[in-house]
């Protein structure tokens, strides 16, 4: 596939060992860095933040939980989106100046609340690095490394 499908801009993401995709595909594909598909049973626990924080949930065709600074600024959220019974979750980040206080376990915690209420029992994510400790920690299994790579988009031409 790598061979007939390298416009650039174009991704390719797979449940693999990272070698394995570099191995089967030629130049000019570059390797990005490994996900980790993660998979949980939610639980209906819900926490909440720290003082002075609060929370926001907004449901549509996805859950979106957020995290408000004291002046009601988003400084936390993430995203619950229904794939059949299980509950996807995705876009989950935490403001940089407001790391390390829990936030992200309050928004984790609150995406599963609503995911068990809307009947989704099961979780499934990629996370990063980062994000795979988070999530250990709050009872997620790695599953697989999930392999990325990209053709990559010339250099705009400077004038």
């Amino acid at each position: 596939m790598g061979e007939r499908q390298s416009k650039p801009g174009t991704w390719i993401k797979v449940a693999a060992d990272p070698a394995h995709l570099r191995a089967a595909l030629p130049s000019p594909w570059t390797m990005a860095d490994t996900g980790y598909l993660m998979t949980t049973t939610f639980t209906d626990d819900a926490d909440l933040p720290p003082m002075p924080y609060t929370t926001r949930t907004t449901i549509t065709d996805v859950v979106v939980a957020t995290v408000l600074d004291a002046a009601g600024a988003p400084v936390a959220s993430g995203r619950l989106a229904p794939a059949g019974a299980v509950g996807v979750i995705d876009q989950v980040e935490t403001a940089p100046a407001h790391r390390r206080r829990g936030l992200g376990k309050v928004v984790m915690r609150l995406l599963g609340h609503h995911a068990v209420q809307l009947g989704m029992h099961t979780g499934a994510l990629v996370a990063t690095d980062d994000g795979r400790k988070l999530y250990s920690v709050l009872g997620w299994t790695v599953r697989t490394p999930i392999a990325a790579a990209h053709v990559p988009e010339p250099e705009p031409a400077l004038t």
